[in-house]
Formats: C-alpha cells, sequence, structure tokens
C-alpha cells in the first residue's frame, strides 16, 4: 500500500486536534478526595466506601450531584451521622439544664426529709423529757402526725385539713381523761367530746393558726418539689425526640453534603443552619410558651417559700407549738370539762380509791429538765430552705426561653455554622456562596415557609405534646400552691393575728348548748348529787394540784425556748 503523501499529514492531525478538543474540556481532570476519605475514615466507616477522586454522582439522592467525593455508601452513612451530631448539640445544651433540675430536686427532697426527722425527733425528746412515761403512753399519737405528714408530702392521698382535724380531737380525748381521771369515760362519751373541738378550743388558737401554717407550707414544698422533678422529666423526655425523614435530609445537606464536593473547611451559613434547626426543633419551640408559664410560677411559688409558706419556720418549732396547745387546755382544764359535761352529759365517777389511784398514775411527773436549743439536730442536708431557694431561683431564671433559643444556641457553635459576619465564604446547601433566604419564625405554625425542612404542620409531635400538657398541669398545682390552696383546701382564716394563745371557747363563738356562766354552773352543781359532788370536787382538786407542776416547767419552758 503506498504511503500517504508528507502533504497530507499537517492538515490531518489538525483535523484529529480539532475533534478532540471537546472531549478534552467535557472531561476535566479528577480532583483528589484524600482530605475527603481521611476525615471519613476517622469518623469509623469503612475506607473502602470513600473513593480517592471524585466521581459521577448521579447516585446521590440528598447533595448535589456532578462530580462528587461521595460514594451511595458514604451519603447514606453520613446521613446517620448527620441525626447524631443533631441528637448530640440538642442533648449537650439541654443535659446542663436537666441535670441542674435533677441535682436541685434530689437536693430539696433530701432536705424536705429530713426537715421532717429533725422535727419528730426533736418534739420527741423535748416530750419525753417533759412529761417522761406519759408522753411514752401516748407517744404513738404524734408519730402518727409525723406518718402522715410524711405520707403527703411524697404524694400520698392526705387531706392536710382534716388529718390535723383528726389529731386535735384525738389529743383532745387523751387530754380530758388526764384532767379527769376521776370520771369513766366510754368510747361514745370521748366521741361526743371530739365532736365540739371546733367549739371548745380547749387548746385554744393554735389549732388554727397551726393548720394554716402547715397546710400552706407543706402544699409549697411539695408542689415545688414535683415542680423541679416536672422539669427535669420534660427536659430529658424533649430532648431525646428524633428529627423527621425530612429533617434528616436538612441534616445531611447542611452538616456533610458540602464535604461531598470536597469542600471540608466550609462551615454552613449561620442564617442557613438557623432555618435548618427551627425546622427541625420546630416542635420544641411550641413547648416554649408553657414552659415559661411554668418557670414564672414556679418562681413565685418560690418567693412564698422564702416568706410565709416557708416549712422550715413551721416544722423547727412545732415541738414547742404543739406543747403550748397542750398547756391552753390543761390552764382552761376545768371550764372546757364543765361545758363538756353540758354538752355530752355529766359522766359516771369513779369509786374513792380508784379515782385516787387514778390521779396518781396520770398525773405528770416533774422530772423535766430545761431543754436547750442547741441540741436540736443540725440543719437539715446541711443547708437551708433559704440557700436553695435562691439558687434555685437563679436557675429557673436562667432556664426561661431556653426551647426557643436552643436553634440559635446550637448554631452558635463554631462547629456548626459559621459566623455571622461570615456571609460569602460559607455553605449555603448547594455551593460556597452568601445565603440568600429569610429566617423563619419560632415554632411549629411558621415553618409553613421554611425554605430548608418540609415540616407538616398538621402533625404535631405526641410526646411534645404530652409535655406541654404536663408543663400545664404543673403550672395550674403552683397557682393554687402560691395561694395556698391544694385540691378542696380553701384558705378562709387570718393569720395577721400573731402567735397568740387562746383562751377557749368564747361566749359568741360557742353553740348555745355550751354557753358557760360561772354563776349558773355553780347553782346546778349544787343541785348534783351530794355525795357525787364531795368526790368529784375532791378528785379535782386532786387533778389541778397535779397538774399544778407541769404547768409550772411549761411556763419556764415558754422562757428558756
Amino acid at each position: 500500500m503506498p504511503r500517504p503523501s508528507a502533504r497530507l499529514l499537517p492538515p490531518l492531525l489538525c483535523t484529529l486536534a480539532a475533534c478532540s478538543l471537546p472531549l478534552l474540556a467535557a472531561e476535566p481532570p479528577s480532583r483528589n478526595c484524600s482530605e475527603v476519605r481521611r476525615l471519613y475514615v476517622a469518623k469509623g466507616f469503612g475506607q473502602g466506601d470513600a473513593p480517592s477522586h471524585e466521581i459521577n454522582g448521579d447516585h446521590l439522592k440528598v447533595c448535589p450531584q456532578g462530580y462528587t467525593c461521595c460514594s451511595q455508601e458514604m451519603e447514606e452513612k453520613y446521613s446517620q451521622q448527620s441525626k447524631q451530631d443533631f441528637r448530640i448539640a440538642v442533648v449537650e445544651l439541654s443535659s446542663h439544664l436537666q441535670t441542674t433540675f435533677s441535682s436541685r430536686y434530689k437536693k430539696f427532697d433530701e432536705f424536705f426529709k429530713e426537715l421532717l426527722e429533725n422535727a419528730e425527733k426533736s418534739l420527741n425528746d423535748m416530750f419525753l423529757r417533759t412529761y417522761g412515761r406519759l408522753y411514752m403512753q401516748n407517744s404513738e399519737l404524734f408519730k402518727d402526725l409525723f406518718i402522715e405528714l410524711k405520707r403527703y408530702y411524697v404524694g400520698g392521698n392526705v387531706n392536710l385539713e382534716e388529718m390535723l382535724n383528726d389529731f386535735w380531737a384525738r389529743l383532745l380525748e387523751r387530754m380530758f381523761r388526764l384532767v379527769n381521771p376521776q370520771y369513766h369515760f366510754t368510747d361514745e362519751y370521748l366521741e361526743c367530746v371530739s365532736k365540739y373541738t371546733e367549739q371548745l378550743k380547749p387548746f385554744g388558737d393554735v389549732p388554727r393558726k397551726l393548720k394554716l401554717q402547715v397546710t400552706r407550707a407543706f402544699v409549697a414544698a411539695r408542689t415545688f418539689a414535683q415542680g423541679l422533678a416536672v422539669a427535669r422529666d420534660v427536659v430529658t423526655k424533649v430532648s431525646a425526640v428524633n428529627p423527621t425523614p425530612q429533617g434528616e435530609r436538612a441534616l445531611l445537606k447542611m452538616m456533610y453534603c458540602p464535604y461531598c464536593r470536597g469542600l471540608v473547611t466550609v462551615r454552613p451559613c449561620y442564617n442557613y443552619c438557623f432555618n435548618v434547626m427551627r425546622g427541625c426543633l420546630a416542635n420544641q419551640g411550641d413547648l416554649d410558651t408553657e414552659w415559661n408559664n411554668f418557670i414564672d410560677s414556679m418562681l413565685m411559688v418560690a418567693e412564698r417559700l422564702e416568706g410565709p409558706f416557708n416549712i422550715e419556720s413551721v416544722m423547727d418549732p412545732i415541738d414547742v407549738k404543739i406543747s403550748d396547745a397542750i398547756m391552753n387546755m390543761q390552764e382552761n382544764s376545768l371550764q372546757v370539762s364543765q361545758k363538756v359535761f353540758q354538752g355530752c352529759g355529766q359522766p359516771k365517777a369513779l369509786t374513792q380509791g380508784r379515782a385516787a389511784r387514778s390521779v396518781s398514775e396520770s398525773g405528770f411527773n416533774s422530772r423535766f429538765r430545761p431543754y436547750n436549743p442547741e441540741e436540736r439536730p443540725t440543719t437539715a442536708a446541711g443547708t437551708s430552705l433559704d440557700r436553695l431557694v435562691t439558687d434555685v431561683k437563679e436557675k429557673l431564671k436562667q432556664a426561661k426561653k431556653f426551647w426557643s433559643s436552643l436553634p440559635g444556641n446550637i448554631c452558635n457553635d463554631e462547629k456548626m455554622a459559621a459566623g455571622r459576619v461570615i456571609e460569602d465564604e460559607c455553605w449555603n446547601g448547594s455551593a460556597k456562596s452568601r445565603y440568600v433566604f429569610a429566617v423563619t419564625g419560632n415554632g411549629l405554625a411558621n415553618q409553613v415557609n421554611n425554605p430548608e425542612v418540609e415540616v407538616d404542620i398538621t402533625k404535631p409531635d405526641i410526646v411534645i405534646r404530652q409535655q406541654i400538657m404536663a408543663l400545664r398541669v404543673m403550672t395550674n398545682k403552683m397557682k393554687n400552691a402560691y395561694n395556698g390552696n391544694d385540691v378542696d383546701f380553701l384558705d378562709i382564716s387570718d393569720e395577721s393575728s400573731g402567735e397568740g394563745s387562746g383562751s377557749g371557747c368564747e361566749f359568741q363563738q360557742c353553740s348555745p348548748e355550751f354557753e358557760f356562766n360561772v354563776t349558773e354552773v355553780t347553782g346546778k352543781t349544787n343541785k348534783m348529787d351530794k355525795n357525787t359532788n364531795t368526790s368529784a370536787a375532791a378528785s379535782i382538786g386532786l387533778s389541778q394540784a397535779a397538774l399544778f407542776f407541769s404547768i409550772f416547767f411549761l411556763a419556764m419552758q415558754r422562757q428558756w425556748r
């Protein structure tokens, strides 16, 4: 075959070169993906998934297609990683809040329980030294009081007002026997006595004031502790809510799609991050209103705990208050007994020998020594209520608007987004360029126009809706506690009169059958059987003499205390 002419070679070569130019332009040299691969392996993924050079990206479902450093397996694993990174970011910010409420609840709970233990121990020690064997014989009455108070605090179904009324009625029955040892009282008779506790006021005004103080203080203390526990649980449950599938796509696109383009050092634009987080945390944003209302109600009850509803100032001197009430009963025992005899009938007198023996056995002994206040147990849980409340109030104020601030706080992390001033050198979801969309509002309803996350505003998250309801219920409880009310308890009394002790049943406050007049009663007594009258008078004299020493030492006790 003849060789081509040398004259034809130059045109042929030029033709071939011209034809190959479009091919060279369509297939530029591929970029190296070694840094993307290194970072991918550093996260614990297999090196085999990552190409060493760019490949065609038609397989990508979320990230921009075109030449890419991501295989299909990489995109799938990056999707899981972005979901994990998001959860870690939410938990890191929430964990401090959760820990705060958890630790404060534990401290408050420990304090309140130890306060009750100390109050019970103080009363037991004081009454044992004051009344000796007589107290031991009736100690279960006081033990039951503290059992019921503890049961109420831990959430038991206890009506404080009814429980305290029952305590004073039972105490009146015991005291009535002791101050009238010359008589025999049937259970029916003592039941009649207890029915008129309110009208007789044998313990003065102490029961009314103590009931008001205890009810307000315990309602506030229990509700406040419950509030701390609810806050802890709400934070724990809400921070564990996962993003929706649409949210996961948006997170992948924001966090790891720039890696697929080789932009491993470029962070998402701040407003871009804000829109993604607003969309992924849309339901959490709806929590903010009820959360803030709840925080405000907690702060209101905290103020009560620092002031008139301070459980520490109620429980610490409760032994002295009950002792004052017993002294009132002793001082007014003759008048109270006469009123009871008028209302419930004259009881059957014991024989002379049995009456004298009964007086001897039931009289208060005088083996009392001054009770030193320094012997009281140390402050409960090594702190005071005022210090605890001051600390919690500061933490509560810091917790306000936590959920509406969460998207911004996440994006403020330099690992999550570029700074606000970096507007052009950041990832906008498709390239390294300025982000042009406006930031959407907070909450579910505002996400209808979110450019980054598709949010179905008609389907709120069930878990978060449940927590919103829990906060709403707890807020209502807080408002009731702030007013001193618990369920059916209604405050209708005025505590502004101070701590004085009453003198018993006033004429205008007693029912007609208990109206008492010294002259009238004396006349009625003279009409009684002469023998019975003589025996009763002698026995009452013995009883009053036996009580004299106890009254004297209790009077001294008030000065010492």
